[in-house]
């Protein structure tokens, strides 16, 4: 038992001893030294020593952890983000479509009303012609070209 405490003595003792400061000092050909005792003849510095920053591996696991799971819930939220907006643009497309062929449609109702219109009928028929085009044209303006 006394020699434990002799060991254990010993020990504390020489361990505080590690801690030595550090010099640092540049001769005349501009080489900088680094060395454990000062200098007599020369100018010098102390280096502080700063002691590394440890983070337990359990630590570090469990901030990986959690940084995997929120950029999963990004990714997750990005790609439903990118199936609506799939959706969306599936559905845009289909209106654009169906506008496209409305708007077709009158352009040809239209030009089948001029070529009547050219071929000369009477006034009766000449005005509901006219009357029937304007009607088409402000559908046509309205629906294809205002929007």
């Amino acid at each position: 038992m006394p020699g434990m405490m002799a060991v254990a003595v010993l020990t504390l003792v020489f361990s505080s001893s590690v801690c030595a400061d550090i010099y640092t000092w540049t001769d005349a050909l501009g080489v900088v030294h680094f060395t454990d005792t000062p200098p007599p003849d020369r100018p010098h510095r102390p280096v502080e020593v700063v002691a590394p920053v440890t983070v337990p591996m359990a630590e570090n696991l469990q901030q990986h952890r959690r940084i995997s799971a929120i950029r999963e819930q990004v990714q997750g939220m990005l790609s439903s983000d990118r199936k609506e907006d799939s959706a969306r643009n599936k559905s845009k497309e289909k209106m654009l479509a169906q506008q496209n062929k409305t708007c077709a449609s009158y352009r040809r109702e239209l030009a089948k009303i001029q070529a009547q219109l050219r071929s000369g009928y009477g006034n009766s028929k000449g005005n509901s012609l006219r009357h029937k085009r304007r009607n088409v044209s402000q559908a046509l303006s309205r629906e294809c070209i205002l929007r």
